[in-house]
């Protein structure tokens, strides 16, 4: 009895052990085909790959295997091989285009022709069919007849589906843009719904569009649909959209008045361009969009959102120019007291009543008015503790501008301290503008302690400005031999200077601390504060100057890719010199490859440059 068990075990142990090696031993086949047919050895790969096809019947090794027959022309074997898969699977479309290819590389053109056309002419009326034959024409790139195969598709079902999305995935792989565009055009003829897939679709298309190829076409095919079918929203829509990513934001406002005045008239898309407008630097736009939305009337649901943006868009226009006027200033001033008198002091203008503070400190100089506003602001009753918050930074703003540090001190505190916001973007400002006042007052230690808690910040921003913040104050520290960092003190007021709009008392404190100091460690910190004061005021040639020496005197120093970029940049959108802002993207990247600034600058070269980006 023992001993027949034991021959049976003996038995079940070597079969076990004969089927393990046998599987090792196709794993390996399989492995060692792959590795032929990728290194073109086509001739040992094929042994393996009918091994594994032929006597195993795996129906995985086909494909390779019929492609190794076919490259080493023995069309017969390659012919049998997909008749016989088609016996097998006769629903699958891809044997039959497989053996019209055998056909067409064996020089048989008439043979492969009735076999791809046989195979179109018989196409049933069901979508996954017809799509899987596509594919497999796909597979062998014929697209010719995977469009003929849509195409006769389309009008097998007869409306029910038109594989519009299909042909247009092929129209774009081929560079027919215009075809491409038609299908989507079609598409949305046939069913409005299709249109925020169609916008998925070209938002990469558009955006890398540099030489408006798509744009160009889109634009003008959607005009003449436009023209043919009025009344269809959906291309007015489309039209909308395409200026909006062109940032041709004239045409866009056209276009979303046309809608606007087509449909129930609240003005949605008008108030949205008016934003997205506003955000590109086209105030211009942006102010007409808010105005035709006004003239509404108040009973309009965007009508008091309308009179604070155009406001905000107003202000932004003027500050941002570098030859404002004090009549432009007034002016502002007299609109916002007026919008303010009309829309009546209540929660829903504390945002305008903030704006308006500013410009009265920072711009017209009236310390006393500003504070008067945002008292009131922050006084009101049932006011967002948000917007109280926001007030109450505008006001230390002032405050410190005008000199009263430990007031100011107080607010930033009150709205850092505010467990409400511990958490929270406003919460993390507050406290990086208290660290900021530590440091304009020379309280290094303290500033350098809160700074290194925000670089943890949610806020990128927020963090990144308190990194190097943190690190000016190290350096010019740990390694300053003068325990009283009287430099860095004279650089941390003139600071301060800019902040309050004192740029040329700023100028001459910085120029001060060449004059005590010279060689500090500061040097080229001084350089680059005094660049962005020329900056600030339009000086661009002098920002230039400065910008050089930096990168001349100091290109080991952390400021050096900085300053740069910043040329760069002055080159490309300022002085409008496309070759010399690329040597200059070009000097970063090979000059600076661990610069925080390198992606920025591949990708600003390679746009002057005009490269397709799809990143």
């Amino acid at each position: 009895m023992k001993k027949s068990f034991l021959s049976a075990f003996f038995l079940f142990y070597t079969a076990m052990t004969l089927l393990s090696i046998q599987g090792v031993a196709q794993e390996n086949d399989e492995e060692l085909a792959a590795q032929y047919f990728q290194n073109k050895e086509f001739d040992k790969a094929v042994v393996l790959y009918e091994k594994l096809f032929v006597k195993k019947q795996n129906p995985l090794f086909y494909s390779p295997y019929l492609d190794c027959l076919i490259e080493l022309k023995q069309y017969d074997k390659a012919e049998k091989t997909a008749k016989k898969m088609m016996k097998q699977n006769p629903l699958v479309p891809k044997f039959q285009v497989d053996l019209g290819y055998v056909y067409a590389q064996e020089k048989n053109e008439t043979k492969s022709k009735q076999q791809y056309e046989s195979l179109i002419k018989n196409l049933q009326p069901e979508p996954q069919y017809i799509i899987d034959v596509a594919n497999a024409f796909l597979l062998r790139n014929l697209t010719d007849y995977s469009i003929q195969t849509y195409t006769k598709g389309k009008k097998l079902l007869i409306g029910s589906y038109r594989f519009g999305f299909e042909l247009a995935e092929i129209y774009q792989k081929r560079q027919d843009y215009l075809s491409m565009i038609n299908e989507y055009l079609d598409l949305i003829e046939f069913n409005d719904s299709y249109l925020e897939e169609v916008e998925n679709n070209l938002q990469v298309l558009i955006t890398d569009d540099i030489n408006n190829n798509v744009g160009g076409l889109l634009k003008t095919n959607l005009l003449k649909r436009i023209q043919k079918n009025p009344d269809k929203n959906s291309f007015s829509l489309l039209l909308l959209w395409l200026s909006i990513q062109q940032k041709d934001f004239e045409t866009a406002f056209t276009q979303a008045k046309a809608i606007d005045k087509r449909g129930d008239g609240v003005g949605e898309n008008v108030f949205s361009l008016a934003r997205i407008a506003a955000s590109n630097g086209d105030y211009a736009t942006a102010g007409k969009a808010y105005e035709y939305i006004i003239l509404k009337g108040p009973e309009n649901y965007y009508y008091l959102n309308s009179k604070i943006e155009l406001l905000n868009t107003k202000y932004v226009q003027i500050t941002s120019q570098i030859n404002y006027t004090v009549k432009d200033l007034t002016d502002l001033e007299t609109i916002y007291f007026s919008t303010i008198k009309e829309l009546g002091k209540s929660i829903s203008v504390i945002p305008m009543m903030k704006d308006l503070a500013h410009l009265e400190a920072f711009y017209l100089h009236n310390t006393e008015q500003a504070k008067t506003l945002l008292n009131e602001a922050t006084a009101m009753n049932n006011a967002p503790s948000k917007s109280v918050a926001e007030c109450k930074i505008e006001l230390a703003d002032i405050l410190l501008m005008a000199g009263d540090v430990w007031e100011a001190t107080l607010l930033y505190s009150q709205v850092e301290k505010n467990k409400a916001f511990t958490n929270e973007p406003i919460g993390h400002l507050a406290k990086y503008k208290n660290a900021k006042l530590s440091y304009y007052i020379g309280e290094f230690d303290w500033a350098k302690a809160q700074l290194n808690v925000l670089k943890a910040a949610t806020s990128k921003l927020i963090a990144n400005d308190a990194m190097a913040l943190a690190l000016l104050i190290s350096d010019n520290t740990e390694s300053d031999p003068d325990t009283t960092f009287e430099a860095l003190h004279i650089y941390s007021s003139a600071d301060l200077l800019v902040f309050q709009n004192k740029d040329k008392e700023a100028l001459m404190t910085l120029d001060s601390i060449n004059v005590l100091f010279p060689g500090h460690s500061l040097s080229d910190e001084v350089l680059y504060k005094k660049a962005e004061i020329k900056v600030k005021e339009g000086l661009y040639n002098e920002a230039d100057t400065i910008y050089t020496k930096i990168t001349t005197d100091y290109p080991a120093d952390i400021l050096a890719d900085d300053a740069l970029f910043k040329r760069a940049q002055l080159y490309q959108f300022q002085f409008a010199n496309k070759i010399k802002a690329m040597e200059i993207y070009q000097e970063i990247l090979t000059k600076y490859p661990a610069s925080l600034f390198v992606i920025e600058a591949r990708k600003q070269f390679r746009l002057l440059r005009g490269d397709q980006l799809n990143e």
